[in-house]
């Protein structure tokens, strides 16, 4: 992990109760705890972000894909008596 920063944040007093807590039954500190949580939201966060604009650049492009509608249809039809195939990419 590269250079630390600090920074101030609010959470609402409920919140702060169930980190004092889990801090004490981890024996962790509040710092770290919400250090770690931060991260995970970030990098989790950052990787769908990404991927939502790799694909918006993708169906851009003119790249064959599968229209909205028919993957509604497709995925409508599991678990019925009447499952559809998976839909075609059209261009």
């Amino acid at each position: 992990m590269g250079k630390s920063t600090t920074m101030t944040v609010r959470i609402p007093s409920e919140v702060s109760s169930k980190l004092d807590g889990l801090a004490r039954d981890t024996k962790r500190s509040k710092a770290y705890l919400a250090g770690e949580a931060i991260t995970s939201y970030v990098e989790r966060n950052a990787w769908q972000v990404a991927r939502i604009k790799a694909a918006l650049a993708e169906a851009e492009s003119g790249a064959p894909g599968i229209p909205h509608e028919d993957m509604e249809l497709w995925t409508n039809s599991w678990g019925t008596d009447h499952e559809l195939p998976p839909p075609e990419p059209k261009a």
